[in-house]
């Protein structure tokens, strides 16, 4: 529950400081249905979580139902905590807690040791201890979860698989009316079949690397949905590009000694790796006839992956819809190819008996538990774990300096050493003003920390593949934002730079564009900055509510500052981002008073400055904000600052938590 840059000072022994946070009862009760995952349940806690609004909060699982939930389910639910917007979500120990310990390879002695430590201390479940008493609390009966998926932006949008079609036609039309073009089907060949490829295609179709899949109740569910579907003559669409990345190296074992890998290989689904893949957009590009495909005609293409994230141009550059899905359900639109399908009642597929639907394949609850007993087994575990930290061959075969410090190389287009502490004393600076500063970008509401600092890969228009290309790197050689983070100059023109980003300043153009004039040609976030750092101009992000929601990237507040920007003036921030900021010298301001950029009437060419800002300054001071525009019209009005803590307050005057650190080392 706590950013990168926290994590950084943390790793140097600076304490992480927090509000001590409100705590949400989640009250389970009742049973997952048949046919319900894991999965299922998780879109569901996190829709009903987002309504809650638990930003800032712990989420306490408690209740009967519990007893029905295995330790993995569980665990995927408290995984999605940054989606639902809490601090964290756990659940209490009890028997199912001890039973894991011993499945993963755990002493006799240590499981002893935590069961006879949370008796005494009053913290193991049963079915018989009382509920805790909370001052909020929500509940669910797990009985009425049903199959569902999320999407086709957000994780917590939840669709219900009986309305997927009708949703996806809806979510579809707007697109099209957003975009202002008509999708032209395509005629494309690929593993040797010709078909017409058009909107609403899926494109990919990824069991990506997430709690998901160390789950085995919905990994091994997957692979009987496989296991039944090649036995019925079906075969994944040709247009579909599949892929298998298990969370651990124990689920290839238990997938194995089930005999469902091999159905999982035909369908496509072969294990590509372990760490994050096609979630955080390392899935590669499509394949050349199908993305020449997509564009030529202009087509509004979607994934389907078993992730926990599904923002804007996260996944692939040339999906417009992703839906976060269960691994089984995964397969199942390898196989229907298509999102405009109602798989309750249309075949997903024609087998060599004719139509199969998706019932005719889907396993019992029953099936999957016989499974799971019989192939997960405890030395799967401690086989697989004996020596993980030491590597597979290919790792053991790098080479590696020798020395305490890191050699840096000036050419590396990977690791660069970063301008952090360029020209810092031990004198921390203090508060510094904010004057006459000029507005960056202007955003609405849910902007992401995907936004702000894309993952996956980089496009080579875009200002960081320009710089790439411009260092003789080949677009082949790209890799990804992900791999190439330990290198700010790539970071810094990566920053704002998602596909899908859209500012207020440039009307009608999507991605890494914005003005500094009314009427100004469009110009990149990263060559407007370096324009006003010229001058020495300070800027401003302004946004509406819930900004910096998604992944904890410390790259979205480290790439804000390296672009110059100041101050954050939202309508509401996501927890993480908020603390990220700060570490970062970045002052987080709200509107307050339900006040916004458009009650304002702000058009973001302005100068601004912040007005109360001092050494004197507590924590979430209100501090008043004048806007001058061209014309000499002023506008003032008053934001909270978002200095949420005495510890934060002496980050900011230390100009980030960093150097905060830092020049408590030299002392």
């Amino acid at each position: 529950g706590v950013g990168g840059i926290e994590a950084e000072a943390a790793m140097l022994g600076q304490p992480v400081s927090m509000l001590i946070p409100e705590v949400v009862g989640f009250k389970l009760t009742g049973k997952l249905p048949a046919g319900a995952t894991a999965t299922d349940l998780v879109l569901t806690c996190t829709e009903m979580l987002r309504k809650k609004q638990v930003v800032g909060k712990f989420v306490e699982y408690y209740g009967a139902g519990l007893s029905s939930l295995p330790l993995a389910d569980r665990a995927t639910i408290a995984n999605m905590a940054p989606e639902y917007g809490a601090t964290m979500g756990f659940f209490p120990v009890d028997a199912e807690t001890l039973k894991y310990l011993r499945l993963s390879g755990r002493s006799e002695q240590q499981v002893a040791l935590v069961e006879a430590y949370c008796k005494a201390q009053g913290l193991f479940r049963t079915d018989e201890t009382p509920d805790p008493v909370f001052t909020e609390t929500l509940e669910l009966d797990l009985s009425t979860v049903v199959p569902s998926m999320a999407g086709p932006k957000r994780p917590q949008d939840r669709v219900p698989l009986s309305a997927s079609k009708q949703m996806y036609t809806a979510a579809h039309e707007a697109e099209r009316a957003r975009l202002g073009t008509v999708g032209t089907p395509q005629t494309a060949s690929h593993r040797g079949s010709e078909f017409s490829l058009r909107d609403g295609a899926v494109v990919i179709a990824a069991i990506t690397s997430c709690t998901n899949t160390s789950n085995p109740s919905v990994m091994l569910a997957a692979g009987l949905v496989a296991q039944k579907a090649v036995a019925k003559g079906l075969r994944t669409q040709p247009w579909v590009k599949t892929s298998l990345a298990p969370g651990s190296k124990v689920v290839k074992d238990y997938l194995e000694a089930a005999q469902v890998q091999g159905a999982l290989d035909a369908l496509g689904f072969n294990i590509v790796g372990y760490g994050c893949t096609t979630c955080i957009g390392n899935s590669g590009p499509l394949p050349e006839v199908i993305s020449e495909a997509i564009d030529a005609g202009q087509l509004a293409v979607a994934a389907v992956l078993s992730g926990n994230r599904n923002f804007e141009g996260r996944v692939n550059p040339q999906t417009r819809f992703n839906y976060l899905a269960s691994p089984p359900l995964v397969v199942a639109y390898a196989l229907a190819g298509r999102m405009d399908i109602d798989l309750d009642h249309e075949p997903i597929g024609q087998g060599t008996d004719g139509p199969v639907y998706l019932k005719d394949i889907w396993p019992t609850a029953q099936e999957v538990a016989d499974v799971v007993l019989k192939h997960v087994k405890r030395d799967q575990f401690t086989t697989q774990y004996a020596d993980v930290f030491a590597g597979d061959a290919q790792w053991q075969a790098v080479a590696s300096p020798e020395g305490d410090r890191y050699a840096w190389d000036d050419t590396s287009t990977y690791v660069k050493l970063p301008p952090y502490f360029d020209g810092m004393t031990m004198t921390p600076p203090g508060v510094q003003p904010i004057s006459d500063a000029r507005v960056l970008g202007m955003f609405g509401d849910s902007i992401t920390t995907d936004h702000i600092s894309p993952a996956g890969s980089i496009a080579a228009k875009s200002p960081a593949g320009e710089w790439l290309l411009s260092l003789g790197v080949s677009k082949a050689d790209f890799n990804s934002y992900g791999a190439r983070r330990g290198n700010h100059e790539v970071m810094m023109r990566g920053t704002f730079a998602n596909i899908r980003l859209k500012n207020d300043l440039t009307p009608g153009l999507e991605g890494w564009w914005t003005r500094t004039a009314p009427g100004a040609e469009p110009t990149s976030f990263f060559a407007a900055s370096q324009a006003y750092a010229k001058s020495g101009t300070p800027l401003v992000i302004i946004a509406g509510k819930e900004y910096g929601t998604g992944s904890s990237r410390d790259w979205a507040a480290k790439g804000t500052a390296l672009l110059g920007v100041r101050t954050v003036i939202a309508e509401s921030f996501e927890r993480i981002h908020r603390s990220n900021l700060v570490g970062m010298g970045i002052l987080p301001l709200e509107f307050v008073d339900g006040q916004t950029r458009q009650s304002l009437a702000l058009t973001g060419f302005e100068t601004y400055t912040v007005e109360g800002m001092s050494d004197t300054m507590t924590p979430r001071a209100t501090l008043t904000v004048k806007a001058t525009a061209a014309d000499g019209s002023v506008t003032m009005f008053s934001a909270r600052s978002r200095i949420d803590t005495p510890a934060e307050m002496e980050y900011y005057k230390h100009g980030g938590i960093l150097p905060y650190v830092l020049r408590g080392l030299a002392k």
